[in-house]
């Protein structure tokens, strides 16, 4: 009787009774995301393209070329590329790792000048984060942050432009206007994308009362 109560012991517990709730699955294996890389590199004037010409307030020496790994909106780890003033390098470095740690989604990341005419709504409009454009203040008559190299538009088509007539850029951003959507990418005060720049002394577009530029980032 005493051999019988051990083998009871070690046989494989008793099934459940049928009609019962089935054995929990193991929760799916989530693969490990590639580390974090960003290469930094000098950019000449042909390379720039369109998105520079003599006149421009800072010239190509002054200039680098960024190549960044990024989560795409797919959920994968991709490669872009943003221009940038000498002296911003290490904080956009600093800045888009921590994007990249935290999963921030962005569409894509392409230099200006890779559309035609370096157009600003045509690379709005294709939801492509960028950074150096030389290109002035619509009715100022002063350059922007993007003409120095010193802005950063993240996911700009989600994130519009919003001025105080309520006229938007991109053309196509209309339902982006609706700030309380929650798609990926799309920007809120307080969420820890925006305060990766801000954290750092970034000021965000998002934080103007006009225009609102929710896709905007700058340190001058």
């Amino acid at each position: 009787m005493a051999l019988a109560a051990v083998l009871a012991q070690c046989s494989s517990p008793a099934s459940p009774p049928a009609g019962g709730p089935p054995p929990a699955s193991p929760p799916p294996t989530v693969p490990a995301r590639s580390p974090f890389t960003a290469e930094v590199v000098p950019v000449t004037a042909a390379e720039l393209g369109p998105s520079w010409r003599p006149g421009c307030p800072v010239g190509p020496a002054e200039l680098r070329r960024v190549r960044l790994t990024h989560v795409g909106m797919d959920g994968a780890t991709h490669v872009g590329e943003l221009d940038v003033h000498q002296d911003r390098v290490r904080q956009v470095v600093d800045v888009f790792g921590q994007l990249y740690a935290i999963g921030y989604p962005v569409e894509r990341m392409r230099p200006a000048g890779t559309y035609p005419g370096a157009e600003d709504e045509l690379s709005m409009r294709d939801n492509n984060t960028s950074a150096f454009s030389c290109r002035d203040i619509p009715g100022s008559g002063r350059w922007s942050q993007h003409a120095l190299g010193r802005a950063v538009d993240v996911n700009p088509l989600i994130n519009p432009y919003v001025d105080d007539t309520g006229a938007f850029q991109p053309a196509n951003a209309a339902p982006y206007l609706d700030r309380a959507r929650r798609d990926p990418g799309v920007l809120h005060d307080g969420d820890p994308a925006v305060r990766a720049f801000t954290d750092r002394g970034w000021t965000w577009g998002g934080h103007w009362t006009t225009p609102i530029d929710y896709q905007h980032f700058e340190m001058p």
